[in-house]
């Protein structure tokens, strides 16, 4: 009995909530496995919590990277780019977190970024050097 006790305990302190998992194609996840090996141990003062082959969590509560996302429905192609660091983001605002989208790479990569982590554009700043390792095809306007 004391082995399930350990293994619950351990499943419980590894992940802060849970992050549905995305299902890229195997050319977007080979691009995501290229950002996963390149991400911080740190965003936005934030120690990295948890980790998977697609995503990762800062914090808590926590900052969620997912790679692989499909685009979310609110994208145009007129919808504003904002390019931090050299990296082209969509923000969707919501009452209690900041949602970011990459723009113009082979695959998209989403950022939650809650509230009480303001300013929210630090963070992706933070993610910036590891989100370059997902190749850009066409520069953000």
């Amino acid at each position: 009995m004391a082995p399930l006790a350990i293994v619950t305990l351990l499943v419980s302190c590894g992940a802060n909530q849970s992050v549905p998992e995305p299902s890229p194609d195997p050319g977007a996840a080979a691009q995501c496995a290229a950002l996963m090996r390149a991400l911080p141990d740190e965003v936005a003062d934030q120690e990295l919590s948890t980790r998977t082959a697609l995503t990762a969590q800062w914090g808590d509560p926590a900052i969620v990277l997912r790679c692989g996302v499909q685009p979310p429905a609110e994208l145009k192609p007129t919808s504003r780019c904002d390019l931090l660091n050299g990296v082209g983001w969509f923000t969707i605002e919501e009452p209690a977190e900041y949602r970011f989208f990459t723009i113009g790479r082979a695959t998209t990569v989403e950022v939650t970024v809650p509230s009480d982590h303001a300013p929210q554009a630090d963070a992706l700043i933070d993610l910036s050097t590891a989100v370059k390792q997902v190749a850009e095809l066409r520069p953000c306007q």
